[in-house]
């Protein structure tokens, strides 16, 4: 297992919740308690500055445990904008290349999705784009490389039963194409847990 592998099954067992709904997470095998040797201690109330923490922690680690400056700076331009900042940050949020192609079901995970964009598999509008953070908008083509479609990453992703296509996609497997068709709402997300962006709201707010 390595090293990015094990931090994200971290991630499970602290938040005690199967973050990205994958079947071989410890949580689905009954070790929903914290890890380390201090995991099974008995849980005192958590405060509200505990559970905005928790909130921002879960939704940054869900795309590929952003680091805070990341995620600050995609918060800023959030509030920024005019309308629910909740909801304008997980907007920007999915609009990263890596997210696109997480979802798009090119690739398994979204941590393989960062990679695989890395190494250079992706074009948006049929232009070569190796920067994870690239922020797509509404009508670009997000496709995979002629070279790299017949990958096995690529294969049994799009093999795998267990994530569904969201709506705001167009996505062609044939083609290995996907159109970001509209900027999703919360709603229109499909997270595998309850994630609240009002709570990442008010952590910033008050810190």
């Amino acid at each position: 297992m390595t090293k990015r592998t094990a931090a994200k099954y971290k991630l499970d067992r602290r938040m005690g919740e199967n973050i990205w709904g994958r079947p071989r997470s410890p949580v689905e095998r009954n070790r929903n308690y914290g890890p380390g040797q201090h995991g099974q201690r008995r849980k005192g109330k958590m405060s509200d500055f505990g559970i905005q923490l928790r909130a921002k922690q879960k939704l940054k680690g869900y795309y590929g445990d952003l680091t805070e400056k990341q995620f600050r700076r995609i918060y800023a331009e959030a509030e920024r904008q005019r309308g629910d900042t909740g909801e304008l940050l997980i907007g920007l949020l999915e609009r990263r290349l890596d997210a696109v192609v997480y979802r798009a079901k090119f690739v398994p995970t979204i941590w393989s999705a960062r990679q695989f964009v890395n190494h250079g598999h992706v074009q948006v509008n049929g232009r070569r784009v190796n920067i994870p953070s690239y922020r797509v908008k509404e009508g670009d083509v997000v496709s995979v490389k002629d070279s790299s479609k017949q990958l096995a990453i690529v294969l049994e992703a799009i093999g795998s039963p267990e994530r569904d296509l969201p709506d705001y996609l167009a996505v062609d497997h044939n083609k290995m194409t996907a159109e970001f068709v509209r900027t999703p709402m919360l709603s229109d997300v499909p997270y595998p847990v309850q994630m609240e962006p009002n709570l990442v709201v008010e952590f910033y707010a008050q810190n």
